[in-house]
């Protein structure tokens, strides 16, 4: 099921050129998007045309679309359009921005012509500008064009996104592991830059919860071991698979406490401690609910599971995965590899819960080969106060039996990527769904103010696809 977008859809026009036929188009500009299933908050009780044009009805539109909370404003430039009403609009509403109107007709035998609809896109493009206003654009183009629904469908994954982006809070669960000083974070930093808030809380805590869980959830614990049998070989004792349960549940429940969407952990060796297993299969359960959970207390590889998920709007789930090893026969090869937290649902093989994993001599982690297919990969980072995304495609080879879970991706030039990662400012963690949207991933950066970065010289192809070429 896709994530939810609404949008706020403001056609307008301007007095100098036909009324009437301004308002057909927007008409027909609705039809196109109920046909496209797309949920959006009209504008046809704020005046007689159904548009936007003046001051008066700039406002209302503004005050009706803050109330419905929409995530993105859709600007229909049915005829030349009123520039400065779009930009006071857009301003007032902080949402993503998309920009698009009808060709034009042929002129009349006369020469004479009924809208100038590009002309005015060119208008609003510099005032939006003016106005600081980041905006996506459809290409002047007809509404049956295959760029009209294209552009439309992507524009509300970066809508998605952007809304996951800036509603994002993360239970920080223990610190960071002492020797993982690659996953130092900015706490006050993403907060101030970005409203990205953590919810740190000791190991402990996570620990007392699962004693609740164990005292009140019999029934819960149950059932999730149930599921656990039917979709995996378990090789592990009953009160170990026991614990698994119980984790997944206790994290759940911490989450939903706070007010998270994501998770990140100190997944050894204290945890192996307290509750003697690793947390990997548990992380694996919550991933495929569309709760991510990272490994090592890496706060920006969770951020990275977010948006690359947001980006095929919840329908593919991200797996986390280490950058680990070069392939042993192909030059541009690539082992990505964990001990669990791929999703189940990505599995070619069929998932075991082995005794013990080579890493660590404890139960808890998963082990399965991931499927076929080609990979979006990203990588949110940033140090001394600069921020990107790093972004490509690889696609998914044939390559030797490993511990846990695993894929081995071929890249164009496996070097390059190599040396993003050592250059930095990203790590060896990295996030990656079936699904091919660097062009959403490219277009969100505008909005939520980070760099967009590529391990491949493809900006210019990614450009031409959100022209429309």
């Amino acid at each position: 099921m896709l994530d939810k977008v609404k949008l706020g859809f403001a056609p307008t026009r301007r007095n100098l050129f036909s009324a009437q036929t301004a308002i057909e188009y927007a008409d027909l500009t609705r039809k196109k998007l109920d046909e496209l299933d797309v949920d959006y908050v009209d504008i046809k009780e704020i005046n007689e045309d159904g548009l936007l044009y003046d001051d008066e009805g700039m406002e209302k539109i503004a005050n009706k679309f803050t109330e419905a909370k929409i995530d993105g404003l859709f600007l229909a430039n049915e005829n030349f359009g009123t520039e400065y009403e779009c930009a006071r609009l857009a301003k007032k509403l902080n949402v993503p921005v998309l920009l698009w109107g009808p060709r034009d007709e042929r002129p009349a035998a006369d020469g004479s012509r009924l809208r100038d609809t590009q002309c005015g896109l060119f208008a609003i493009g510099k005032v939006l500008r003016r106005f600081q206003i980041p905006f996506t654009y459809i290409k002047n183009c007809h509404l049956e064009d295959p760029a009209f629904e294209r552009g439309v469908k992507d524009f509300l994954k970066v809508c998605n996104v952007v809304k996951v982006f800036r509603n994002t809070r993360i239970l920080q669960i223990g610190p960071r592991p002492f020797d993982f000083w690659s996953t130092i974070c900015n706490e006050g930093e993403l907060l101030e830059r970005f409203n990205i808030q953590l919810s740190p809380i000791p190991l402990n805590e996570l620990v007392q919860e699962i004693k609740k869980v164990q005292e009140q959830d019999t029934k819960q614990i149950k059932e999730v071991v149930s599921f656990i049998h039917e979709i995996a070989e378990v090789q592990i004792t009953a009160e170990e698979l026991a614990m698994v349960a119980t984790l997944k549940i206790a994290i759940r429940n911490l989450t939903q406490k706070y007010g998270c969407n994501a998770g990140a952990i100190q997944c050894w060796t204290a945890l192996q401690d307290e509750i003697g297993i690793l947390p990997y299969a548990a992380e694996s359960l919550l991933q495929d609910e569309g709760l991510p959970v990272t490994c090592e207390t890496d706060i920006h590889g969770v951020i990275s599971e977010l948006l690359v998920e947001a980006a095929t709007r919840g329908e593919q789930r991200a797996i986390f995965a280490d950058v680990n090893t070069r392939h042993p026969d192909n030059e541009n090869g690539e082992l990505l590899q964990h001990l669990g937290v791929f999703p189940f649902s990505t599995a070619a093989t069929k998932p075991i819960l082995p005794p013990r994993h080579f890493v660590f001599d404890y139960p808890g982690s998963v082990a399965f080969e991931a499927k076929k297919g080609t990979l979006t990969l990203c990588r949110f980072d940033g140090d001394n106060g600069e921020y990107s995304l790093l972004m490509g495609n690889a696609k998914v080879i044939d390559g030797p039996y490993n511990q846990g879970t695993f894929v081995w991706v071929e890249f164009a030039n496996l070097n390059r990527l190599e040396t993003k990662l050592v250059y930095g400012p990203y790590i060896h963690h990295i996030a990656a769904v079936y699904d091919e949207v660097v062009p959403v991933l490219y277009e969100a950066c505008k909005y939520i103010g980070i760099k967009a970065d590529f391990y491949d010289p493809i900006e210019e192809d990614v450009q031409a696809y959100l022209r429309g070429d």
